[in-house]
């Protein structure tokens, strides 16, 4: 080991030269005995963190899962109350829900709004009736909403992930497990 005094020595030596050689002549050699310490991670510490990893993407995935397809579920309950409003103020103007001359109801295929995740469409239209219904596509497949003209809101289908809906229902079910 260097004493202080022969540090101070070695150290003005090494003025005014490379600092490549500066470099080299100050690397500390090994003890013959001593134990090297050694940089990085063991083969078992880096399976605890693989295996740590894996649980919480196992226990991640299945709920952002859910939460994406709660989240477009939205699209076809929204489509359904914009129309549902449209519909009555249609039979505000018109008393009726059918085409009134060249008056068109909300309900023609040319004015039901096109969306990603759902079909709409309007069915049973007469004088004092309707029944707006959006059907999932895509992720949302399965999911079947409806509502008519008393506001009556029932879900026929769930996303295909999340099984049946309950039968005898009136409400829009937009949650796993959940019921009216």
């Amino acid at each position: 080991m260097m004493k202080r005094d022969e540090f101070v020595f070695h150290f003005e030596s090494l003025a005014g030269r490379d600092p490549e050689q500066v470099a080299m002549s100050c690397a500390v050699p090994a003890v013959s005995g001593s134990r090297v310490l050694q940089a990085g991670f063991t083969l078992i510490e880096l399976m605890i963190t693989v295996a740590i990893i894996a649980i919480l993407a196992a226990v991640a995935l299945p709920a952002y899962t859910d939460y994406v397809l709660r989240g477009r579920l939205v699209e076809g309950t929204n489509a359904l109350s914009a129309l549902r409003a449209q519909m009555e103020q249609y039979y505000q103007d018109n008393r009726t829900y059918k085409d009134v001359g060249s008056f068109k109801s909300p309900c023609d295929d040319d004015k039901v709004p096109a969306l990603k995740y759902f079909n709409v469409k309007c069915s049973n239209v007469d004088k004092t009736t309707y029944t707006l219904t959006a059907s999932g596509t895509g992720m949302t497949a399965g999911a079947t909403y409806i509502v008519d003209q008393q506001n009556t809101m029932t879900t026929t289908g769930l996303p295909t992930a999340w099984g049946a809906a309950p039968s005898k229902n009136q409400c829009w079910i937009m949650r796993r497990g959940e019921t009216c």
